[in-house]
């Protein structure tokens, strides 16, 4: 290797981290992220990256790794942030979430953006093993969709990797794993890409034409989502407005669904896309899906609904008579004001105990002493409240008795009567 090809490896991490305030390199002792710390440290200020390494606890070889980097920094003057894997992991997923997780939080003490190693033949492989896997368009981008995450060797090969090594005198610890055929990403690089280059000698540059083109394509997508009044984030995951999408067909909700389910952090697999497509246009109000990974999507009156399934809602709570009291997106206040009376506000009894609590399936209350009891959930229903918006809706108990459901309903016991002991309360749903 030229020194002006060394120059092109660092104008390359230059070129792509230069900018940032911040970076948090990730570095793993192997030779790919070495060849990143040697470039960062010839073309960046010290102050400007934060090395971190994360120690997988996979045995001798991770240790040394870690210690290498560690030892490294400490002779260059760089700041080393390192962590390690409390337990053992055994996959490449939970091996790379665990790492994740790690680089994350490092990057938000830092407010830093994350810079990885990952090669343009990094790329090759990835793109090959989304195709094994019957990516669509969306996944076949790979390391080239629009990502938070800075990778400056994305245009440079393995090859040159080494080239630089070689010529720069970068020292790093080869990990055993990655001759291991236990793993696919290694089965592809040592068999199945050999076996295809032989074939076709050009499909390396075939497969990285599919992932720019898909890669352009997914910005498009993007920009159609970013552009449209289509998604509201909530606290445990967003809506996706029934009217804005409801011209849509068939074929263009599988192309945006996971659009959508990405700003909520949701992965759609080609099966669970086709099924929340076909979902949004023949789903009845209240009716629901399960998706993979823990989440499904419920047909409100105005929206699709993607939640996660274990979210849970807010403890019953006491309300006081002396302070406020906030519930979930809901708060509730004393006041001695008179204010419009309506379903937001309520004469409560100064008696017993008041509390706010969920409602729940079997829930009752009567609009008038004696008269007939009404179910919550119908009453909710009519009132246009379904789905995961009925799910987190209070009802208010004077002791065990429901008294009144907020914005939809007050039995007498709370409507304002002269003479009537008790306190007036002020309901505010904040919306998220």
């Amino acid at each position: 290797m030229s020194d002006h090809e060394v120059s092109l490896v660092q104008f390359a991490v230059h070129g792509a981290l230069g900018s940032h305030e911040h970076v948090v390199l990730a570095v793993s002792g192997g030779i790919d992220s070495m060849v990143l710390l040697h470039a960062a440290a010839a073309r960046l200020e010290r102050d400007r990256f934060t090395v971190a390494t994360f120690d997988h606890a996979t045995g001798p070889a991770a240790a040394r790794a870690f210690a290498s980097v560690a030892d490294e920094c400490r002779d260059l003057g760089l700041t080393f942030i390192g962590g390690r894997a409390d337990r053992v992991l055994h996959s490449e997923a939970e091996l790379r979430d665990a790492r994740w997780r790690f680089l994350r939080a490092t990057a938000s003490a830092k407010r830093a953006t994350i810079a990885t190693a990952h090669t343009e033949t990094d790329q090759v492989e990835t793109v090959l093993m989304r195709v094994l896997r019957d990516a669509g368009a969306r996944g076949l981008a790979a390391l080239y969709a629009p990502t938070e995450i800075a990778r400056p060797l994305i245009a440079i090969t393995r090859a040159q990797i080494a080239a630089y090594a070689k010529h720069c005198g970068v020292s790093w610890i080869e990990d055993p794993t990655n001759a291991s055929s236990r793993y696919l990403r290694n089965r592809v690089r040592h068999d199945l890409l050999p076996a295809l280059r032989a074939v076709c000698p050009t499909i390396e540059a075939e497969l990285l034409t599919v992932a720019r083109a898909a890669a352009a394509w997914r910005r498009d997508v993007e920009a159609f989502v970013d552009a449209s009044d289509v998604l509201t984030a909530v606290r445990d995951g967003l809506d996706v407005r029934a009217a804005a999408i409801s011209s849509l067909s068939l074929e263009e909700l599988v192309v945006v669904w996971p659009a959508f389910a990405a700003r909520a952090g949701v992965t759609l697999d080609r099966r669970g896309t086709t099924r929340v497509a076909e979902f949004t246009r023949a789903a009845r109000v209240g009716a629901r899906i399960q998706l993979a990974g823990g989440w499904e999507v419920v047909r409100s009156r105005d929206a699709l609904e993607l939640r996660a399934l274990d979210a849970s809602s807010p403890a019953a709570e006491a309300l006081a008579i002396d302070r406020g009291v906030k519930w979930g997106n809901w708060s509730f206040r004393p006041s001695s004001k008179p204010v419009h009376p309506d379903a937001m506000s309520a004469w409560l009894p100064g008696q017993g105990v008041l509390s706010v609590r969920a409602w729940r399936p079997g829930d009752s209350m009567a609009g008038r002493a004696g008269g007939r009891r009404r179910k919550v959930k119908d009453l909710l229903s009519r009132a246009g409240i379904t789905g995961h918006e009925r799910k987190d809706w209070p009802v208010v108990l004077a002791d065990d008795e429901i008294v009144w459901i907020p914005g939809v309903r007050l039995a007498d016991a709370a409507n304002a009567q002269s003479g009537q002991s008790g306190l007036l309360f002020v309901c505010e749903h904040h919306h998220r």
